[in-house]
């Protein structure tokens, strides 16, 4: 395989802007499929939809991968899902990935999650290009999109291409590079025809090109020059320039079309192998295993010892399939490889290349590939390499769970199968997470949304056949402390043979919100009034503190100690001594820095008809909502952006239906923790409180 022309590439974006179309399109041009199927509206379902629920949803739930061919180009895709919920599988394929698609609506524009990916491209430095999708929708507007992404997201976005018609009237694309109309035809637009400029859109043609040169201009000063003296600019500079400067980072090319009506999608294909990076063009590096602070810098030579990072683990009926990009060196069929965190030898006995959930059979992979690996047992995110203790990949950003709920199998002899269900999904998915009530043996599941806790729920119910009760949605509240609160705190035991004895002197003090460090321990003894070995147990004794709050009982965050001073005892003091001390303190003190509960609002974003928009700011307002802006799009719909708290949101989708007669649409992510206003504080312990009761009363 030649690694200069292998391309790496997600398409990533807002729910519903066509990402899942897109792909399908890309598979049938690239001739890995031979029949199209639409995500909605029968057939079998989109190719890379492939689990039942997703096409039932006319949703993609997790992200598929495929390789596919375009001339001498070989590009492993990867279709990543747009709800909030299912973000860690966005996560975990921009981690590994050499370049993206942003796909954007015509008309929606810059949405809610398209934020959220936007971030994500940016912490993994990940290069892209942006396509402008649905223009033959009414009020499709690829200018207004390009100021959204100029504005909302800070990138430095450049057309490539200028549309003749848009809405009902789209019908071709002017590349404003060679300066030549694109048509689509045939039945399903395999046929791409190139003409001149109609003589009606050369003068608006030329404007737009100069626009795009001027843009491209700041990347290169050659480019600057011809300009200046108003030269001709030839088409190689242009794509020498456009490949500088979206390797760098620098600027998102734009295209457009409309990829449900089979416009547009090969020319993107194209920009994909002439822009996006190969695996040759992308500096990766590891840090080193004795030696964090050192880097490991890795290269796709496929002679170097291995190096490569399982991002992501599926249960399979024939045992778990782990997903593996290779960074450097090549791994072969029945080959023994080393887990570096826990040192485990592997043996990888079959290594598949996949096509969404169909696979084939290879007997080796290099440099740059991404293929799964059967029958190892790993967790995602771990580093695999050729010997013991090389180096470690950088691990990716998991976010914290906002949901719980509790489930209970129907019938007691299903609880050994739901366990083993639930410890599958923990293990798939880093964002779900499984614990046991201590006091009611109760088994709660918590995740990043209604929806990503529904989709568990029915798979529990399809794939291990098991009728489960579910409790209603509960909300991950947090607690913090609002005053510096100092404290003098000694632990005394004695009861025959050696006792205890802990002095610990300090204060407890509240963090900036939304610290980067929810918890911090500082600690200024000098002079050995505690010895150094006493000290890593206070720590431990206030981190296991933090777990359960003295408000009701949820996490403590932004929260910091500080020990400066104490005494200790030559015979009664122990480790342990000092973490009974550390405990006992936060329990008597905590309560002294007036601590108040903290809870997840999220950034709900609406679409829905104008004639629908009153009824529903009265609603949101009722729900504690805060409105940040609307927008009147062209088409008569209006897009409301707005702050709610979770606990405010459970059952919105169908509150929503009803109050639009089925016509609105939302999305919502996490924006952050807020104060919980004092009534509903009250509210929230007093119910803990009952909730304790019935437990203790249960347990009897």
């Amino acid at each position: 395989m030649n690694l200069k022309t292998l391309r790496n590439i997600g398409i990533s974006a807002h729910i519903d802007s066509g990402k899942t179309t897109l792909s399908e399109r890309i598979l049938y041009y690239t001739g890995r499929i031979h029949k199209i199927e639409e995500v909605r509206g029968g057939g079998d379902g989109a190719t890379m939809d492939h689990m039942e629920l997703e096409k039932e949803r006319g949703i993609t739930i997790t992200s598929a991968a495929t390789s596919v061919s375009w001339g001498d180009h070989d590009i492993n895709l990867i279709d990543t899902p747009g709800h909030v919920d299912f973000t860690v599988e966005v996560e975990r394929s921009l981690r590994v990935l050499d370049g993206a698609v942003l796909v954007l609506c015509a008309v929606g524009g810059v949405q809610a999650q398209s934020l959220t990916v936007d971030r994500q491209m940016k912490r993994y430095h990940v290069p892209r290009l942006a396509f402008i999708n649905k223009m033959d929708r009414t009020g499709a507007d690829p200018k207004k999109v390009v100021g959204q992404m100029r504005d909302k997201l800070g990138a430095d976005p450049v057309l490539m291409q200028m549309p003749i018609g848009a809405g009902e009237t789209f019908e071709a694309i002017i590349d404003l590079i060679k300066m030549k109309t694109l048509y689509f035809d045939g039945e399903k637009g395999e046929t791409v025809r190139e003409t001149d400029i109609p003589a009606e859109h050369q003068e608006e043609a030329n404007q737009w090109r100069q626009e795009m040169l001027e843009s491209l201009s700041m990347y290169s000063d050659e480019m600057m020059e011809l300009l200046l003296s108003e030269e001709e600019v030839s088409e190689e500079l242009i794509h020498e320039v456009t490949l500088k400067a979206v390797q760098g980072q620098g600027c998102t090319p734009v295209f457009m079309g409309t990829a449900f009506k089979n416009k547009g999608v090969q020319p993107l294909i194209d920009a994909v192998c002439s822009y996006l990076p190969s695996p040759l063009d992308r500096d990766v590096n590891a840090k080193q295993w004795d030696n964090p602070e050192e880097e490991y810098p890795l290269s796709p030579d496929p002679a170097k010892p291995f190096v490569g990072m399982a991002f992501k683990i599926v249960e399979d009926p024939y045992g778990q399939l782990t997903f593996l990009r290779v960074y450097q060196g090549t791994i072969k069929k029945g080959e023994t490889y080393i887990n570096q965190r826990t040192g485990r030898k592997d043996r990888f006995s079959r290594i598949l290349r996949m096509h969404s959930d169909k696979r084939e059979e290879i007997d080796e992979a290099t440099a740059g590939d991404i293929v799964a690996i059967m029958g190892i047992d790993c967790a995602s995110g771990e580093t695999y390499a050729a010997s013991p203790k090389m180096c470690a990949l950088e691990n990716m950003f998991v976010p914290e769970p906002v949901i719980k709920v509790a489930v209970n199998p129907s019938e007691r002899s299903s609880t050994e199968k739901l366990g083993k269900a639930l410890q599958r999904f923990r293990k798939e998915d880093p964002t779900f997470r499984v614990m046991t009530d201590q006091e009611t043996g109760e088994v709660i599941m918590a995740g990043m949304g209604e929806l990503h806790l529904d989709v568990y729920i029915e798979r529990i119910r399809r794939e291990y056949k098991i009728e489960v009760e579910v409790g209603a949605p509960k909300v991950s509240y947090r607690e913090t402390p609002t005053k510096k609160a100092e404290f003098n705190y000694k632990h005394k035991k004695q009861s025959g043979g050696s006792g205890q004895f802990a002095h610990i002197v300090g204060y407890i003090e509240p963090l900036e919100p939304d610290s980067e460090e929810p918890f911090i321990f500082e600690d200024k003894i000098v002079s050995g009034r505690i010895p150094k070995q006493f000290i890593p147990a206070v720590e431990k004794g206030f981190r296991q503190s933090v777990d359960k709050g003295t408000l009701a009982e949820y996490p403590v965050v932004d929260v910091k100690f500080y020990l400066g001073d104490g005494s200790f005892h030559d015979v009664d003091s122990s480790e342990m001594a000092f973490q009974i001390c550390a405990r006992t303190t936060f329990r008597e003190f905590m309560p002294k820095t007036k601590p108040v509960l903290l809870e997840p609002v999220m950034k709900v974003e609406i679409e829905c008809p104008e004639s629908f928009q009153g009824g529903i700011v009265g609603d949101l307002t009722s729900r504690r909502g805060i409105m940040e802006a609307t927008d009147v799009q062209p088409d008569g719909t209006v897009v409301i952006l707005c702050e709610v708290p979770l606990a405010e949101t459970f059952g919105y989708a169908t509150d929503l239906r009803s109050l639009t007669q089925g016509q609105g649409t939302f999305s919502m992510e996490l924006k952050g923790y807020r104060k919980v206003p004092g009534n509903i504080q009250e509210e929230v312990i007093a119910e803990r409180r009952r909730e304790k009761e019935e437990k203790l009363v249960g347990a009897k």
